[in-house]
This record gives C-alpha cells, structure tokens and sequence, in this order.
C-alpha cells in the first residue's frame, strides 16, 4: 500500500469522521461554537455528545440547540465518560471548554475511560494538577491535546519551518505581546465570558498570564523550538480596579541564554487579536501579527523586506502547504486555524486507534506535556511577581511524570 504519508503538501483523508463529544460550552458560550466549528471546518469530526453545562437544565437546553440524540445529552460528566465509552459507536474523543478549575477532575474521567482528550488551556490550575495529567495520559497511552490554536496557522507553521531551516541564522532576541481590548468594555468584569477568569477560584493563581499570556508563551516557544527556562514579572492592574492582574511585562531568557519579552494585556485599548511576534537572528529578523494571519514578514540582513503570504509556492514550504485550504486572495482565519487544530488531532488519534505510527514531526498540535508546561510559566510569574520582580526557574522536567 502506499505511504498515506508521504505527500507532504497535504494531510491523508480519514477512512472516517471521528466522533467529539463536550463538556461545557453550552448556553451560547462562544468557546464551544468556536472549538465546534473548527471541528466541523476540519471536516473530520461530527459532534455527537455532550454534557455542556454543570446545570442540568442548561445542559439539556444546550444539548437541543446542538441537535444532539436525547440519549447522548448528559447532565453529568462522569455518567458520560462511562456511558459513552461503553458504547459501540461511543466517542473517539472529548473536548472540555469550563472554567480551569474543573478541567483536572473531568480528564481524569474520561482518561479512565480511555477516551481521548482534547482540552482547552489553561491546562490546570495548579502544578501539581498538570504533572498528574501528564502521568494519567502516558499510563493511559491516549492521545491528549491543548488548544494552543495560533500555532495552527498556516503561516506559524511556516515561521516555525524557517526558524527551524536557519533562514534567520542564530537566534538572538524573541519578543512576543498579547494585547487585546475585552477587560476595557463596559461590563466587561460582569460577563459570562469573563467574570470567571478574575475569580480565583475558578482561574487559578493568575488571570490574563494564564488565560493569554500562555498563547504568547506557547507561541514563542513553539516558533523558536527554543525552551524558555527562566523568567522575571510585574502585575498590574492597567484597567478598573479588579481582584486579578489585568497586564503582565515579564523579561525572559530562552535556552541558550537568548533574550526577550513577553507582555499581555486584556485592557489595551483598541487593540483586538494583538497576538505579535518578532523574531531577530545574526542573519535576519521575521515577524507576525495575529491579526494580519495570512502573511509573514521577512527581513535578510542587508536586504529588502520581503512579504510571504499565504498560498501555494512562491517561498511557503510543503509541509506549510498542508495547513493551507483555499488560494491566495480568498481569506482564511481563526476558524480555519482550530480546523487545522482539530485536522491534527484527527489524524493522531485515528492512527492511535489504528495501531498505525505517524512520522516523526507529521503532525505537531500542542500536547498535556505542553499544557503543563505552560502551568509551570504560570506560576514562576506568579512567584516572580510577588517576590518583587525576581528572576525564576520557568523549566519544567517531565520525565519522572
């Protein structure tokens, strides 16, 4: 038979849709439709389950509006992660869109279900939480991924290959910010999508640094292949007085003893999608802007910046090509970056199933090793921040997990 693998422009086709249940992302909450239809955009994947909210009767509203079977509309999710993987045609995988709190407690249950995971950052809300994921997934020998949805944009997968291929020779500094203006709105604190997030209850030792400032360190790390291992914060408060940090400024250092910054802010003004990367070698620098997805900008020392955009040819590489749906000049986004998400996870967990190896590097979603090491940056800021800015050990060692 021939290699389903072997043309690097493009993913194989599924020898199925794989089945997706949830749990939480009901009531309208824009997390679950949006994990949902980059599911459904993958076209890998069909939602056939969930328990999408701890309220019974939200999650039996929730579980019409998703047109889902009666009998697979759960008000709890242990019964499901029992039933479901009693079933013939039960789940291949759950995705868990709640507040971080809980998402220990429900992995754990579908993982001793041996049902796959898929769960959105942050992983946990403590260390010692993610580390026991990490030793449940590999006793369990699922596949569990985190949704670290940027990095499946065609053009930071792109980035990443020309890191990785040395178009920018030896790195020297990384920077990246997230900037965005949600905590500035009117209301904003009060909101279902938010109010959460500044609870510490439900958040977890931080707010914006766990919530965004993750996609920026995953981003960072994931571009550069570099680990970040030391770090040094400040908190603050930029917007109306909250219980939470709403900015956080941090230096870093990569390994390697390679410089940067790293700042979030859910309070900046005017800025929406502010995820910014910039990258600066002995033999170049490259750059990438969130909000501006399609196209990468490339500077050699001594030359002319040259612009890549999204498409076939012209500079992108074959292995970006797979990440990449539609031609030059016909737009393609942030949904269309969680399809590429939900595509990979697709195709790690079909081969799991089928007992079949993928290559080395084919697919590269974020995995719970990742997730807990985001909680590790988590918490070094978290004690940086309170022992006056002082710089901590952000590694984290996973092999005795």
């Amino acid at each position: 038979m021939a290699d389903p693998f072997s043309d690097q422009s493009g993913f194989p086709k599924p020898s199925r849709r794989l089945r997706l249940g949830f749990v939480g992302g009901g009531q309208g909450a824009l997390i679950g439709v949006i994990h949902a239809t980059g599911a459904r955009i993958s076209d890998r994947w069909e939602v056939v389950a969930g328990t999408l909210s701890g309220r019974p009767d939200v999650a039996i509203a929730s579980g019409k509006d998703w047109f889902l079977d009666e009998d697979r509309v759960y008000t709890d999710y242990r019964e499901m992660a029992i039933r479901e993987a009693a079933r013939p045609d039960g789940i291949d995988a759950v995705c868990i869109v709640t507040p971080n709190d809980r998402h220990h407690a429900m992995c754990c249950a579908f993982l001793d279900a041996g049902i796959d995971i898929i769960c959105d950052k942050p992983l946990t809300t403590t260390l010692d939480d993610a580390v026991d994921l990490v030793g449940r997934a590999r006793a369990a020998g699922v596949v569990f991924g985190v949704t670290h949805a940027f990095a499946a944009h065609a053009m930071v997968r792109q980035m990443r290959r020309m890191v990785a291929t040395g178009m920018l020779g030896q790195l020297r500094m990384v920077h990246v910010q997230y900037f965005d203006e949600f905590l500035a709105l009117p209301g904003a604190e009060e909101s279902k999508q938010f109010a959460w997030r500044l609870d510490p209850a439900q958040s977890g030792m931080a707010s914006t640094t766990a919530d965004i400032g993750t996609h920026a360190w995953h981003l960072s790390t994931f571009v550069t292949g570099l680990e970040m291992q030391r770090l040094r914060a400040e908190f603050h408060v930029c917007g109306r007085p909250k219980a939470m940090e709403d900015t956080v400024f941090m230096n870093v250092r990569f390994a390697g003893d390679v410089p940067g910054t790293l700042t979030a802010s859910q309070v900046a003004a005017g800025e929406r999608g502010g995820l910014h990367l910039r990258l600066y070698g002995d033999q170049g620098r490259l750059e990438w802007l969130q909000s501006k997805q399609e196209e990468l900008r490339y500077t050699p020392l001594g030359e002319a910046e040259q612009i890549i955009t999204r498409g076939a040819g012209a500079g992108v590489f074959d292995e970006t090509q797979r990440y990449v749906t539609l031609p030059r000049g016909y737009g393609e986004g942030w949904l269309e970056a969680w399809a590429n998400l939900y595509a990979e996870l697709a195709i790690a967990i079909e081969a799991r199933r089928d007992d079949r190896p993928l290559p080395a590097g084919y697919v590269e979603y974020p995995t719970v090793e990742d997730g807990a090491r985001g909680i590790k940056f988590v918490a070094a800021a978290v004690a940086s921040n309170a022992d006056g800015g002082s710089w901590q050990d952000c590694s984290l060692d996973l092999d005795m997990a």
